[in-house]
């Protein structure tokens, strides 16, 4: 399953203390997680790179936000050490944001800087603190990512020169661009899964019509309440209006208030602003807590029939929850009538360099490689939008599944929010979603959302 370590969880979170902890990698063969040549994995690609690279004696430091997944990371890099001869120290942070700071400054940069956020690491290369990658990155994320331009565009900033060049390459990507259901209430009921927009909003009343509530829906996360709401709306513009309209609602370019976007809030209050369409009410939604919102789902009589929720959502399933029996999810669809493809909104991890060297170059081509991908398949909480790789080593079909929805993405775009400024994506974006949710009006909502941003500027 994705890890809840996304852009969106790290805004969930309280501030904490650094927690650091580093991490050396050597080991010796007879120690990898998986012997060199058994099983089907792309071996051919280990030992090509292997042939190609000799950093005997090298170091390699890598400084990220992973904690609780570091394990999962390690034992891929391992291999980068068995392959290439250098040793590589991996330090992981629940600050991240600030220390990565810190360090830079501080002249004591790391050698890969991995990124929660694309607008952080745009900070950091406007400043001069990242190297360009080199051309034939972006023709790798071309041809072999799914909806690979997208890929460049997340990854390219400008430069401290005003120029825009790629200086990320994502690896572990996060979905948010699902529903999640109980099958056997579907089943039950006799309800199919629906591939398009219109189907999901004829399911939405069909339930209606028989009796039942269809969505559980909750907005409530402490001093963060209102953020899931800002999910909705995001996948919402995706598949309302192009990619390039995204972009610009999200650099502010076109303004917060643009129609385009009060049809997009309005669009979420089709689900979210009917009493028969929540469980509890359209009243209940600013006030329920995100993570019991998907309980209802359980319950017998089930209290809804469907949640929508980024890809850690079993994390707040009733305990012993079995993804793929239990509960299971599907694509959040696009409009069949409006010819924008797939979309997929999610988050993930931009690796950057952020202190140049040949192992920091070598590492980055590594990323490159189908076996640096299935090596962290087959262990937890990846997803990839690699075309290379063989999905047969994901840990269970779950996984596997929210990867197909990446790897048939036809356009792929980060979490909106966490692009903006901070004072609106963590603040009037938030606060602006519950007072819709409390039956404020779009336009006037959209409205208060821009005058915070002019006053950022």
């Amino acid at each position: 399953m994705g890890s809840i370590t996304n852009g969106k969880a790290f805004k969930v979170s309280a501030l904490a203390a650094l927690v650091a902890l580093s991490i050396n990698t050597v080991q010796a063969q007879d120690e990898l997680l998986f012997p060199i040549g058994e099983g089907e994995f792309n071996w051919e690609s280990y030992n090509s790179f292997a042939e190609g690279n000799d950093l005997s004696g090298q170091e390699l430091t890598v400084f990220g936000p992973w904690l609780s997944d570091q394990e999962f990371f390690v034992n891929m890099s391992a291999y980068f050490e068995a392959a290439t001869g250098a040793t590589v120290s991996y330090t992981g942070s629940d600050s991240f944001e600030q220390q990565i700071l810190i360090d830079v400054t501080a002249g004591s940069a790391p050698n890969i800087a991995v990124f929660p956020q694309p607008g952080l690491a745009a900070n950091f290369a406007s400043q001069g603190f990242l190297a360009p990658l080199p051309d034939s990155t972006e023709e790798f994320l071309l041809e072999s990512y799914a909806a690979g331009q997208s890929w460049v565009d997340l990854g390219s900033m400008a430069g401290e020169d005003g120029e825009d060049a790629l200086y990320g390459f994502f690896y572990k990507v996060d979905l948010k661009s699902i529903v999640w259901y109980v099958p056997e209430t579907f089943e039950d009921a006799g309800y199919e899964i629906p591939e398009t927009m219109e189907e999901l909003k004829a399911l939405t009343e069909q339930i209606v019509a028989d009796g039942d509530t269809p969505w559980c829906i909750g907005l409530g996360s402490g001093g963060a309440t209102g953020w899931p709401a800002t999910d909705w709306v995001e996948d919402l513009m995706l598949r309302t209006q192009s990619p390039e309209v995204y972009d610009a609602w999200v650099s502010n370019e076109m303004s917060f208030d643009d129609p385009k976007v009060v049809a997009a809030i309005e669009e979420f209050g089709y689900f979210a602003g009917n009493d028969d369409f929540v469980a509890g009410g359209a009243g209940a939604v600013a006030t329920t807590d995100f993570r019991d919102s998907p309980k209802g789902l359980f319950d017998s009589p089930p209290q809804c029939y469907m949640h929508r929720q980024a890809s850690f959502a079993p994390a707040f399933f009733p305990e012993g929850t079995e993804v793929g029996a239990d509960a299971d999810f599907f694509y959040f669809p696009a409009y069949a009538d409006k010819d924008l493809g797939k979309p997929v909104l999610g988050a993930g991890t931009l690796f950057t360099i952020t202190n140049d060297s040949e192992a920091s170059q070598v590492f980055m081509e590594w990323l490159q490689t189908p076996i640096a991908h299935e090596l962290y398949m087959a262990q937890s909480s990846f997803l990839t939008p690699h075309k290379g790789v063989n999905t047969e080593l994901f840990g269970d079909k779950a996984t596997a599944q929210m990867n197909d929805i990446l790897l048939n993405a036809t356009t792929f775009r980060f979490d909106a929010s966490d692009l903006m400024p901070g004072g609106v994506g963590a603040g009037s974006f938030w606060t602006g979603m519950v007072d819709y949710a409390g039956g404020a009006d779009a336009t006037d909502v959209a409205t208060e959302i821009q005058r915070s941003w002019d006053a950022l500027k």
